[in-house]
């Protein structure tokens, strides 16, 4: 019998659409290779978290139009452990619903909830960082995240303002949460010191997250308790297809974390992406001389610097006299961009829609 309290639960249901025009609405970043590594995001966040819990207690939370994708490139987990969203709600849905399922089938456990897209190089600095994280959850009623060290005024990240103190060896209290600032807002974060990046790793005991679900969020906690004791059995679908229509579309930091007065941070001793723009490839990709991030067997580099390039291994791509752009060629979508614009590139799908449907998409 598995006897092991610590389960994780990796979310994948997004559509990375500031990868576009590499990540498509039916093959998101999560299941693309992105850093030419050999394995998919999705497949090297499995391969960390199966080296710190048995594969039973892994879990996958995904769109149902993605469960396919998750049984092709994640064969060793077992299929009743991929779970599908009939409708992308955002994380705080997605957490009910592990935290529902899991609290019917082991009520003293503790939860990771990771990312399927983090770039994490350093794998024995985190399951450190991790273990840590478990030991405190386990022992304290507290919601943990891991912050990292900001290197730069990123816009697109949320931040976390810890108190100076420790609560416990490498565990501050949280005072704020801010998701995504102004360039002036963040640079302010950035030079005061204490501020860090929200990783978007959560940990828990499953118990104390669901009491944050009945106190701030007791609507969405009213709709699963009432269905809690079909999870499990074969009315779960039944039952998750009735729920979610009546769930609010927020975020886990929106919804608890940033009300909650029991939320803890662990300052990361290990370098960390949320891979979610073409900066952050460029960020972690080998680079020429002259600062340029190519991923494409033929692509041909003149006059041209501190450009990210993926472009198919067979199509002949010549750059020459860019500074500082994004360039994305497909079978059917070239994207030339300039790197400071990758924030908007949202917007540019969307005009893409309202001009062209969902081919492109």
């Amino acid at each position: 019998m598995n006897k092991n309290p610590n389960y994780v639960a990796i979310m994948a249901g997004g559509i990375g659409s500031r990868f576009w025009p590499m990540s498509r609405t039916n093959y998101p970043k999560q299941f693309l290779d992105i850093l030419k590594t050999g394995k998919t995001l999705i497949q090297q966040t499995f391969d960390r978290y199966r080296k710190m819990v048995p594969l039973e207690n892994i879990y996958v939370i995904t769109s149902q139009e993605y469960i396919h994708l998750v049984k092709e490139q994640l064969k060793d987990i077992p299929h009743e452990n991929i779970l599908g969203e009939p409708s992308r709600k955002n994380t705080a849905p997605c957490i009910a619903y592990i935290s529902f399922k899991l609290i019917q089938k082991d009520p003293n456990a503790n939860l990771i909830v990771a990312p399927s897209d983090n770039l994490i190089l350093e794998n024995d600095e985190f399951f450190k960082t991790a273990e840590r994280a478990l030991d405190f959850v386990s022992h304290i009623n507290a919601l943990l995240t891991i912050g990292i060290k900001p290197t730069y005024p990123n816009t697109g990240y949320g931040y976390i303002q810890h108190e100076s103190l420790q609560a416990a060896p490498e565990v501050y209290k949280v005072k704020t949460f801010t998701e995504k600032p102004n360039l002036e807002l963040a640079k302010t974060f950035l030079a005061s010191g204490d501020f860090l990046w929200n990783a978007g790793i959560f940990i828990w005991k499953i118990k104390n997250v669901i009491t944050a679900f009945e106190k701030y969020l007791p609507e969405m906690y009213e709709v699963f308790a009432a269905e809690k004791d079909k999870f499990n059995t074969p009315g779960e679908q039944a039952a998750i297809e009735a729920i979610y229509p009546q769930c609010t579309n927020i975020s886990i930091d929106f919804g608890i974390m940033e009300k909650a007065d029991n939320v803890y941070v662990i300052p990361a001793s290990f370098s960390w992406s949320d891979l979610g723009t073409w900066n952050s490839a460029w960020d972690n990709m080998e680079k020429d001389y002259l600062g340029n991030a190519v991923a494409g067997e033929n692509v041909m580099v003149i006059d041209a610097t501190k450009c990210v390039v993926s472009a198919p291994d067979k199509k002949l791509v010549l750059l020459q006299g860019l500074d500082d752009y994004i360039i994305v060629d497909t079978q059917d979508v070239l994207l030339i961009c300039k790197k400071e614009k990758e924030q908007e590139i949202k917007e540019f799908v969307s005009e893409v829609k309202r001009n062209k449907g969902d081919k492109y998409l």
